[in-house]
């Protein structure tokens, strides 16, 4: 299964790196009067090169799969630990397995992300950050995760020994749990720890958002700028939050690139996916999915094959006088080994996605104006340099919004008088 998601991921960058440089030399028809051709050739030579590297990243991840299961990596892991704390301390060691294994995986990852930053994106001109903001964020983002994910863990631990066979359950509800409470504390308590959030100020701009919000029969808790420019050039505005803490939020870089009534465009296309429920259908999907992988790993945890198939010595209670459970064990494998199984249902949530993005654009058009929705959307794929030629296939399996040329296709036969 490894080889053949390998296998399909290499083919469809291929595919991709192939269609992007078969068209490098002309821009597409019905762009050819918004976007220049080196400026089309910049946004294929962007694309080239994040795939190429994302084939790299892709072998690596690969390796580091193997690593931890079939060549003993989790296992030595796990027996160094036991070794360390014993069979004295139930709850300690598996947490220590949880928090050295994101540990390590952290540390295998930072170069990669530091070339990925400080390399193609320098490369480009979209990087904005330094070394010395760059360090920042990874030590915050650490210091959270630890504040946050090692009670989360302690939580999920206790509950898988403490609640019999039906474990599984009752870490769904507190997942679940936890997950609703991020959404409306994040925007509040977490997000303001990376980035900073000012009140808009551009008082006709605000006016124009509030009566489009009050068409759309939407509230929020307030209209944001948030400093997107400290760490990129690419553009963007989302809604974040839960309830009564929903909040708009554009990025600084939108604002300096759109017109006005592009930006109400756009935030009319947001709306759109509220309106259609999109938001709600994707949290209900998550609680679904949620339950069903949750239940597949309290079957998964109780099979001996399971751990032995992935090169993983269960531990065994007599001998670790029945203190030390499996769970963590069972987690990670569970972790590392799904993304290889669900990666072949990406053609189906991509679809969805897309669909949902056709439904939001068709609502902005008529809450807004079509026109200056596709205005805006030329503006951000120039902008962010993505490429207007894709191979369909790998569209198909990847991308969660549709290619420029469907959408402005789309915007065109709302924009055209019947």
């Amino acid at each position: 299964m490894l080889l053949a998601n390998l296998g399909v991921k290499f083919w469809l960058a291929t595919r991709q790196i192939r269609a992007v440089s078969r068209h490098r030399s002309a821009v597409p028809q019905e762009f050819s009067e918004t976007i220049s051709l080196q400026t089309h050739q910049r946004a294929a030579d962007y694309t080239a090169v994040k795939l190429r590297f994302g084939l790299l990243e892709l072998a690596l991840s690969a390796a580091v799969l193997l690593g931890w299961t079939l060549l003993g990596g989790l296992d030595w892991l796990n027996e160094v630990l036991l070794s360390a704390f014993g069979p004295g301390y139930p709850l300690l060691q598996p947490l220590a397995l949880l928090a050295v294994f994101t540990l390590i995986n952290g540390l295998i990852d930072l170069p990669m992300s530091w070339y990925q930053t400080f390399v193609i994106e320098e490369r480009f001109g979209f990087n904005k950050m330094t070394q010395k903001l760059w360090l920042g964020d990874l030590l915050k983002s650490t210091v959270v995760g630890i504040a946050i994910g090692l009670p989360l863990a302690a939580l999920v631990l206790w509950l898988m020994n403490a609640t019999g066979s039906l474990w599984w359950l009752w870490t769904w509800v507190a997942w679940m749990g936890f997950s609703l409470l991020m959404m409306v504390v994040y925007p509040t308590l977490i997000a303001p720890i990376f980035n900073k959030f000012q009140p808009l100020q551009d008082e006709s701009l605000k006016e124009r958002v509030t009566q489009l919000m009050n068409r759309c029969g939407f509230a929020s808790k307030g209209l944001f700028v948030m400093d997107g420019s400290r760490r990129s050039a690419h553009a963007n505005a989302y809604f974040t939050g839960f309830g009564a803490s929903k909040r708009v939020v554009f990025f600084d870089t939108l604002l300096s690139q759109l017109t006005p009534a592009e930006v109400e465009a756009v935030l009319a296309h947001e709306l759109g996916h509220f309106k259609h429920k999109h938001i709600l259908k994707r949290i209900v999907g998550m609680f679904a999915f949620s339950l069903a992988g949750l239940a597949l790993l309290g079957w998964l945890s109780n099979q001996s094959w399971f751990f032995a198939g992935l090169g993983v010595m269960p531990n065994l209670p007599l001998q670790m006088g029945g203190t030390v459970s499996n769970h963590a064990l069972a987690l990670l494998l569970f972790a590392l080994v799904v993304p290889v199984f669900t990666f072949f249902l990406s053609p189906l949530m991509a679809q969805l996605s897309r669909k949902h993005e056709f439904e939001a654009d068709a609502y902005a058009a008529a809450q807004a104006n079509a026109q200056d929705l596709s205005n805006a959307l030329v503006k951000l794929y120039k902008d962010n340099a993505s490429t207007l030629t894709p191979d369909p296939l790998y569209v198909r399996f990847y991308y969660s919004h549709p290619p420029a040329s469907e959408r402005i296709a789309r915007m065109g036969a709302a924009i055209a008088p019947v």
